[in-house]
């Protein structure tokens, strides 16, 4: 890379630790190229992102961020995750690194809150943001669902009520 690549990268980086919901950080060493294309695609198709990034370009890149907590993770093969969403690029690395033993979770960030491994685990088992707002509207609409089958109750027992005694009638004559 030239300087010019690098400082570009650098402000790129910089700025997707400031906007992004959560980073992850995991060692990736002997992964195969297709392997990464398919876990770069699944990151792609749930919101996120995967960059392999220079541990020193990196290190610089999270100064002056919340995240810069992270720092020390940047050792070794790295790739980073990321994601709007805090919980779409853990639970992708998660689900990924099950299916493939090579990609090592070491850590990562939501915010200003440094996660460690484990921390990332915990919220890649969290629902995502889309899940908890249809569970949300679920429960809203429960109760008007029931007001409405509550109210249409009395109704329905008349109209049963009226057809048993026609056919009581029908019977009789």
């Amino acid at each position: 890379m030239e300087r010019a690549e690098k400082r570009e990268f650098v402000t790129e980086l910089n700025e997707v630790f400031k906007a992004s919901g959560s980073v992850v950080v995991a060692h990736y060493a002997g992964v195969t190229v297709a392997q990464m294309n398919d876990f770069r695609s699944k990151m792609r198709a749930a919101g996120g992102t995967v960059k392999v990034a220079k541990n020193r370009l990196a290190k610089i890149a999270l100064q002056g961020t919340e995240s810069e907590g992270m720092s020390n993770l940047f050792k070794g093969q790295t790739l980073i995750a990321f994601s709007e969403d805090p919980v779409t690029a853990p639970k992708v690395v998660m689900d990924f690194a099950k299916t493939n033993d090579k990609i090592i979770v070491l850590g990562g960030s939501m915010g200003a809150t440094t996660l460690t491994a484990d921390a990332v685990k915990s919220l890649a088992t969290l629902p995502s943001l889309d899940e908890l707002r249809g569970k949300l509207l679920g429960l809203l609409n429960a109760p008007a669902s029931r007001i409405a089958t509550v109210v249409a109750a009395p109704a329905s027992q008349l109209a049963r009520v009226f057809a048993a005694y026609a056919k009581k009638d029908e019977e009789a004559a």
